[in-house]
């Protein structure tokens, strides 16, 4: 069911969107700055992505939409941040957890469409918390992914979004969150 009202959406929003050139330089596209620099200001580095353990891919693509796996909060030693949120995790941490899968799916993102600047808008982010079940701050911690987007694409990181509590997430993983987005050509 939410799969079918987000490719509505989507849908709704190729339709409607005027999409950029691709013969646009990085100044005229959709921002007053370039994506590389602004992630060197914000100091975060892009990861390779990791490749799929099933039988899934990291990213596809249908036109203008691409639609990006859940990913992770994995940092750079190549481990995972784990638990449950609150009782293994404080909210803190898990708001970091986020932060750093957005970081994941914007290497994911950049491993497939080449340049950030590409980027017209994030269109919906679907964040999923491995909390307790009386935890209802989902939320709090899945703004760690969305703040990120939008200290890197401004207004065009701003987006739709769905911040759940599950049970148990793969490997015991604080949190996991798969994001579409909207480019160029």
């Amino acid at each position: 069911m939410i799969r079918s009202i987000t490719f509505f959406i989507a849908l709704i929003l190729l339709i409607s969107c005027k999409t950029p050139s691709p013969t646009t330089t990085a100044n005229d596209r959709n921002y007053n700055y370039d994506i590389d620099e602004k992630l060197k200001e914000l100091q975060i580095d892009l990861p390779e992505p990791s490749a799929p353990v099933a039988n899934y891919v990291n990213a596809t693509r249908a036109g203008n939409l691409v639609f990006l796996a859940g990913k992770g909060p994995k940092k750079a030693d190549g481990s995972y941040i784990s638990g449950k949120v609150p009782t293994e995790v404080s909210t803190e941490q898990a708001y970091e957890a986020a932060r750093l899968t957005a970081i994941q799916l914007l290497g994911a993102l950049k491993a497939e469409i080449g340049d950030l600047n590409k980027v017209v808008q994030v269109v919906e982010v679907f964040g999923m918390v491995n909390a307790t079940p009386d935890y209802t701050d989902h939320p709090k911690v899945i703004n760690g992914c969305s703040d990120l987007l939008v200290d890197v694409f401004g207004d065009r990181g701003k987006h739709a979004r769905a911040a759940v509590g599950m049970g148990s997430l793969p490997s015991n993983i604080s949190c996991e969150i798969r994001m579409t987005v909207l480019v160029q050509d």
